[in-house]
């Protein structure tokens, strides 16, 4: 009887705490629906909005109209290789001419396609050629096949649709880096396979060093056309904004002290409008939340300090998967107690990762490019000593919080279990 009571009154507690806590649910609902509106249409914010209008990239979309123009034609246009550091328009400039080519291509009965590949998200060649099939409608496992079982199935599907296709490889920087230029090798030799169907290739890139990276070979088919979108000004960016707060926010929402504050912060980087639009969206959300009618200074600067906090995060699982692998070498040489590795202890570790992942591991000198690279995304902190008559070496360590590292690895669904995992040359090497 007591025993019954006892899971009674639990049963009771645990409804009691549950509608407690539905009832701060119900209010916060409440309050966003009876409150005060700031946003209009908050996905004109995103990244991924793509708007009628680009203030000050007129002169970069009218070069890629001529450019892809040929294919209305039926005719294959140049290659082209786009880069600019980030936010300076590059992806939403190249879409925003598709979309258009593409209608026009339904109006005059152009055989065109497009295909757009994130290749910082598909991570691997095996991923961009699945994406690529499934827009010329062949069926493939996501992993399994051979590239070239891949490949060609690629091309018979192009050949019977007799397409102009047009690949557009975003990021196409962090593929090279993480796979080599081989896809892309072949990707820019398709053509000579092809008689009815022609491929042309759009690369964007955020590194303005990636062309070294490539093969002449490759670097000569890719970059038959290059453009290059500059960052914006401060005042270019307040135009910017300003066409998006009449999309996205209320008449009278936005301060124009918080409109100049949020060009002003993004120009003191590198004119960087995704950064400008995130904190201009931030800081709406977070007056909103507050129940005000408009957004101040006071909440673009609590917007810049949560951004910079979000970012690291989003860096840090956007990763490829061999600068995830370099990092969490690092985490778990902290965790032994090294603060700061050298460059062959981090190597060491690397390859039982990559053992352990089945994963074919990098050279030892690709492993000290991206342990660079690291650092200047200030990943990594990694410092050049002194050793005397023993020349010199370079010191690496975290240059983030290890618990930060933790929490986003640990909910990766490939690299998750690493975390928690002690390679066997760190067991020899905290003996020793």
């Amino acid at each position: 009887m007591f025993q019954w009571k006892h899971r009674s009154i639990l049963s009771m507690r645990g409804f009691l705490d549950l509608s407690t806590k539905t009832d701060v649910v119900e209010n916060v609902f409440d309050r966003f629906l009876t409150g005060p509106r700031v946003f209009k249409d908050r996905d004109a914010l995103r990244h991924d909005y793509i708007p009628e209008k680009l203030p000050h990239r007129e002169n970069q979309i009218g070069l890629l109209g001529e450019i892809l123009a040929p294919t209305l034609r039926a005719h294959r246009c140049s290659n082209l290789f786009i880069y600019g550091q980030t936010g300076t328009g590059k992806t939403a400039g190249v879409r925003h001419v598709l979309v258009r080519l593409l209608r026009k291509g339904k109006e005059v009965g152009a055989p065109l396609e497009t295909c757009y590949v994130n290749c910082r998200v598909a991570g691997t060649d095996y991923r961009v050629l699945f994406t690529l099939c499934q827009a010329v409608g062949v069926d493939v496992p996501f992993t399994g096949l051979a590239l070239a079982e891949i490949f060609e199935r690629f091309k018979a599907a192009l050949e019977a649709k007799r397409l102009m296709f047009i690949v557009i490889l975003d990021e196409i920087d962090a593929l090279v880096k993480a796979q080599g230029d081989l896809l892309l090798y072949d990707l820019t030799r398709v053509n000579e396979s092809l008689r009815f169907s022609r491929v042309s290739l759009i690369g964007i890139s955020n590194d303005l060093r990636f062309k070294e990276l490539l093969d002449p070979r490759v670097l000569s088919s890719l970059s038959e056309e290059e453009v290059v979108f500059p960052p914006y000004s401060a005042p270019e960016l307040r135009d910017i904004l300003l066409e998006r707060v009449h999309i996205s926010f209320v008449d009278g929402a936005v301060s124009d002290g918080a409109l100049n504050l949020c060009g002003a912060l993004a120009a003191a980087e590198h004119g960087d409008a995704r950064r400008a639009l995130d904190l201009l969206r931030v800081a709406g959300e977070l007056a909103e939340r507050e129940g005000n009618k408009s957004v101040s200074e006071e909440h673009v600067r609590t917007a810049e300090r949560k951004i910079e906090e979000d970012r690291v995060v989003e860096v840090l699982r956007t990763l490829p998967v061999h600068p995830k692998l370099v990092m969490c070498s690092v985490y778990l040489l902290k965790g032994v107690g090294v603060d700061a590795s050298i460059t062959g202890d981090i190597y060491m570790v690397y390859r039982e990762l990559c053992e352990r992942l089945s994963l074919d591991a990098l050279t030892q000198r690709r492993v000290s490019g991206l342990v660079n690279e690291l650092d200047v995304m200030g990943l990594l902190n990694a410092r050049v000593v002194s050793l005397g008559r023993y020349g010199r070496t370079k010191k690496v360590s975290l240059g983030v919080p290890s618990a930060k590292v933790r929490d986003v690895y640990s909910e990766d669904s490939w690299i998750g279990h690493i975390v928690d995992y002690t390679p066997k040359c760190l067991i020899d090497y905290k003996k020793s």
